[in-house]
């Protein structure tokens, strides 16, 4: 499924090229892959500036033609406004839980996960304390939109350790609610995760200021704190769907 969109943006990336450089494309097919592409929630906001705009080929024309002289420029432009969205899609393919986690947060149908989730693959390669703060805020809004459905008041400014807790009693998940102690292994596991997401965007993110001894991560550490948000907010979602069921 994420190799067949990436030839879609590509196809799309391709028609543009084609157009900026001087030569004629199907307007017809262009209009229809736009049209696809921007109804997709995970991607739209990805898309370049000249696909929203633009409804058309003749569209296009006039919105390149005047901002570029040479065709050079016009393929550069166009390289760098798919290049966050190719490789947002490539990093997906080359991690399969990636796609997971976005099928089950697109069907929860929530705009702001959707947009936590995606800032945190987009900036993931390239943006580590960007990253890091992202899932923090993936897990936070996951937490918030179950707190809100069951109707469980919370402070809004809590802490990410906060929200999961009160989230986690609501659904069953708390290691206090369970005897086995396998179960109460496992949960408890889960809550030291969250606790330690926390403590790594307090510490590494972008979130705060940095004096002169502080640390910048490096990239494995993203994507340490992004895989494992978006493992928790998968497992929060699932959870929360189930008991509604």
């Amino acid at each position: 499924m994420n190799n067949d969109l990436i030839n879609k943006v590509e196809s799309l990336k391709a028609m543009l090229v084609s157009r900026a450089t001087g030569r004629e494309d199907d307007d017809f097919q262009y209009t229809n892959l736009r049209r696809e592409l921007i109804a997709l929630p995970r991607i739209t906001k990805t898309l370049p500036q000249a696909v929203h705009v633009c409804r058309d080929l003749a569209e296009f024309w006039g919105f390149i033609k005047p901002k570029f002289a040479t065709y050079a420029e016009r393929r550069e432009y166009l390289r760098s406004e798919f290049d966050p969205l190719l490789k947002m899609l490539e990093a997906e393919s080359r991690a399969p839980s990636d796609l997971s986690i976005s099928a089950t947060i697109q069907a929860a149908s929530l705009s702001y996960v959707q947009e936590a989730w995606h800032k945190a693959l987009e900036r993931r390669d390239n943006d580590a304390e960007g990253a890091i703060t992202a899932a923090r805020t993936l897990l936070e809004s996951v937490c918030k939109h179950v707190l809100d459905a069951t109707g469980e008041p919370y402070d809004d400014g809590a802490e990410l350790p906060k929200l999961y807790a009160l989230t986690a009693k609501q659904l069953n998940l708390s290691p206090s609610q369970h005897t086995e102690q396998l179960f109460k292994q496992i949960l408890g596991g889960c809550q030291t995760v969250v606790e330690g997401l926390g403590a790594m965007r307090n510490r590494h993110s972008d979130a705060h200021g940095k004096g002169a001894a502080g640390t910048k991560p490096a990239p494995r550490h993203a994507e340490l704190a992004v895989n494992l948000s978006g493992a928790m907010a998968t497992f929060l979602l699932q959870t929360w769907e189930a008991r509604k069921k």
